[in-house]
């Protein structure tokens, strides 16, 4: 089945030139002169290895259908993830870089959904929403009471988000993965 070019989101897969790729980061580049683009960057499944490539925003590119399989993160050991099935709880590793700079929102026992080709993990998507505690932030001021005035809490594993002042050391907040944004406390 083919899938247009401006059709693509990150995680999806694809065939292209003999190989299984998974879509990166896709966007869209509207030029004032000529056609427009889209700039995709495209992971091979099998060795790791980035590329860019412009595509047509109409060319057509073969899908790759992945096994989707939801494991629980475990820990950190070294420079993998111990994950967990929870239907055989047989354990299995998943380099880190996968995630990407979503890594600080890794939390022990989490879902997160790992999509495999031909017996290889080539993605992992993670929660849209994760519920993190405060490690450090600065205290509320007395007397601040102008709206939308936010202050920056780092959260286990190392997220940097911007609370509201009333937001303390040891508060559970739930936070978007897509935005990086504070939703409420959990």
């Amino acid at each position: 089945m083919s899938v247009k070019a401006s059709q693509l989101r990150r995680g999806q897969g694809v065939m292209w030139e003999g190989g299984v790729w998974v879509v990166f980061s896709s966007s869209h580049v509207a030029k004032g002169k000529g056609q427009s683009y889209m700039q995709i960057e495209l992971r091979n499944a099998k060795t790791g290895q980035i590329i860019g490539r412009r595509f047509r925003v109409d060319e057509g590119l073969e899908e790759a259908f992945f096994e989707r399989k939801k494991m629980e993160y475990l820990y950190t050991q070294g420079q993998n993830m111990v994950l967990m099935d929870p239907n055989d709880y047989e354990q299995s590793e998943a380099p880190l870089s996968m995630l990407g700079d979503k890594t600080v929102y890794l939390v022990p026992n989490m879902e997160l959904e790992l999509a495999f080709a031909e017996g290889e993990c080539v993605g992992i998507e993670m929660p849209n929403t994760v519920e993190l505690t405060v490690t450090d932030t600065p205290p509320a001021l007395k007397g601040a009471t102008a709206t939308n005035q936010l202050k920056e809490a780092i959260c286990e594993g190392g997220a940097k988000i911007k609370v509201p002042p009333f937001v303390e050391n040891g508060t559970v907040l739930k936070v978007d993965t897509r935005t990086n944004e504070y939703l409420g406390r959990a």
